[in-house]
């Protein structure tokens, strides 16, 4: 060691490292200084490589965006003019669809009447022959009876007849389409109260009710014995006679059924209406299935 004009001095040695070489590198990177001159050429050929590919790709982007909304507008336009092709064919098949329900129906009407006229012939000769004996007199009475009890027989006398309808779609006071209809809930209500105030027979728009008879809904139609129904609803109550009639009237107008009827008008603006002409018939039911019936021994 020696000392020079400025004071002491410590010569470094040769082969020894500066204590902070090591981190040159990184004070480089944090500085933004690029350690090696390759990179740096390498990152100015990247950028004006970029800058040639985005102005060729400049028009082409630019045009990509108009192309693809006429496409989409395209495919509207072509999607608008085949759902506008396909209305009338739908149409036509709505079309075809309800006439050959009307024409099922008619066949189906048809029948019903063939039917009816047959049942009457067979039991106008079953009468005459059972009016030949004492016994075949009790058996003509029993099985009338019993007739009257399945519906089977067509009846007729002085009636009660309620008129359900749905509720005007129009004015101020129109109610909520939901609230609008005739539901089938109503009809058995109506049905029950009148059995239940003594109704000896019942039948709805001509359809008369058996003790099997379900009333239902299927989508937005009523069922009566699985035929289809329509609005104005009719439901026709026979009576013993003109007193059981007022009697009937009075018990149906006083129960639980007949508030609902007049909750029904009130409330949600169903029309409701009651008459009481002196004679109504009712058609026989349709032909039950005997579901547990079995052939008897022969004596």
């Amino acid at each position: 060691m020696t000392e020079g004009p400025e004071g002491p001095e410590e010569r470094e040695r040769p082969g020894r490292r500066r204590p902070d070489a090591s981190m040159s590198l990184l004070a480089d990177l944090i500085a933004g200084r690029v350690a090696d001159p390759g990179y740096a050429a390498a990152a100015a050929r990247r950028a004006a490589a970029g800058e040639q590919g985005a102005a060729r790709r400049g028009p082409l982007a630019r045009a990509g965006v108009p192309l693809a909304l006429i496409l989409v507008g395209l495919l509207i336009a072509v999607a608008g003019a085949e759902v506008r092709r396909s209305e009338p064919v739908a149409a036509e098949r709505r079309s075809r669809l309800i006439e050959e329900i009307r024409l099922r129906t008619a066949g189906t009407d048809d029948l019903q009447r063939r039917v009816d006229a047959l049942r009457d012939e067979t039991q106008r000769r079953r009468a005459a022959a059972l009016a030949r004996s004492a016994a075949g007199e009790r058996a003509r009475q029993g099985l009338a009876a019993a007739a009257d009890a399945a519906a089977a027989a067509a009846v007729s006398g002085p009636a009660l007849v309620l008129t359900l309808d749905d509720a005007p779609r129009e004015g101020a006071r129109a109610p909520r389409p939901e609230e609008a209809r005739v539901y089938d809930q109503d009809l058995q209500v109506l049905v029950n109260g009148l059995w239940a105030a003594g109704a000896t027979a019942i039948g709805v728009n001509g359809r008369r009710l058996t003790p099997t008879t379900a009333i239902r809904t299927a989508g937005e139609a009523i069922l009566v014995d699985y035929r289809p129904l329509s609005a104005p609803y009719e439901i026709t109550a026979l009576a013993a006679g003109r007193d059981a009639r007022a009697r009937l009237r009075a018990a149906f107008e006083g129960s639980e059924a007949g508030r609902r009827a007049r909750l029904l008008h009130d409330r949600y603006g169903i029309r409701y209406g009651v008459r009481a002409p002196d004679r109504a018939e009712l058609p026989a039911g349709g032909t039950p299935r005997p579901r547990y019936a079995r052939e008897g021994e022969r004596p």
